[in-house]
């Protein structure tokens, strides 16, 4: 087994997991989703030499699949159904913590995406308010504002349940 083949199954041993959930979170399809990641680490396997440093590889990965996702659209149009509910749950949790992750997630969703994007790299990723700047191509300050409202947004609607039923953009 050659050096860049062992390179190239540790790397998607490492991130396959991570990439997929991200992929799933972004487009609410499994299918999808696995033919994004598939495409993402083909693209990845093709132009793995261009990756220098190792760890900025999760990096590099959500990158290409932001792109692959944004060509699926340049190829076909879809149709669009909106899916309410992610069937992504630990079969332990009680049913009063199920809901309140449903109810969460159904909350950032309705999210605006300026808002739900950094939102979830944040919280699927863990990635920091200057990793996100950088995935996104956005000021750190800007990250930052917009961390600060989607989680005063969803506390908002979690506090007040009987305003509005969606989450305010703004």
């Amino acid at each position: 087994m050659t050096t860049r083949q062992q390179r190239y199954e540790a790397l998607v041993n490492a991130l396959h997991a991570d990439v997929f959930r991200y992929a799933y979170w972004l487009v609410k399809d499994k299918a999808v989703a696995e033919d994004i990641v598939q495409e993402t680490f083909l693209r990845a396997w093709k132009s793995l030499d261009s990756l220098k440093d190792d760890k900025a590889a999760k990096s590099w990965l959500i990158t290409i699949l932001r792109r692959e996702n944004a060509r699926r659209f340049e190829r076909k149009q879809f149709d669009l159904v909106d899916i309410d509910e992610v069937a992504v749950s630990d079969t332990q949790l009680s049913s009063d913590t199920e809901l309140e992750h449903r109810e969460l997630r159904r909350l950032m969703a309705g999210l605006s995406e300026e808002y739900r994007e950094p939102l979830m790299l944040q919280i699927l990723f863990g990635y920091s308010g200057e990793e996100i700047a950088a995935q996104l191509d956005l000021n750190k300050n800007t990250v930052m504002t917009r961390l600060f409202r989607a989680r005063n947004q969803i506390k908002e609607a979690l506090e007040n349940p009987d305003n509005d039923r969606e989450v305010k953009n703004g």
